[in-house]
């Protein structure tokens, strides 16, 4: 199986919908950009944010078999995606990419 890095490429900010909707929390997200983790045999690394890894499971599930080219030809690299996590208020967009 293939080895799959995964790097936290940017964060989005909506305080109006955070105003709007969220109720105040004291912590929210811990990733930082430029952040990497490497999954091996598809599997979650060690660190990684559970509703982050919720979001990019399946995608790197698939690299990991070999599988690419989602959505015929999405990606310039066939082998990679770009997913965010499910966070509506402070979405982390991820490139996933299979490596050597």
């Amino acid at each position: 199986m293939n080895k799959v890095r995964i790097t936290a490429i940017r964060q989005t900010i909506y305080p109006d919908l955070m105003a709007k909707y969220e109720n105040p929390i004291e912590h929210t997200c811990d990733v930082r950009e430029g952040q990497q983790w490497i999954s091996e045999k598809g599997e979650c690394p060690v660190g990684m944010c559970p509703s982050a890894w919720s979001s990019m499971r399946e995608f790197v599930e698939s690299l990991a078999r070999g599988e690419g080219n989602f959505y015929d030809g999405w990606m310039k690299n066939p082998m990679s995606a770009m997913i965010s996590c499910n966070d509506g208020f402070r979405p982390f967009s991820f490139y996933i990419e299979v490596i050597e």
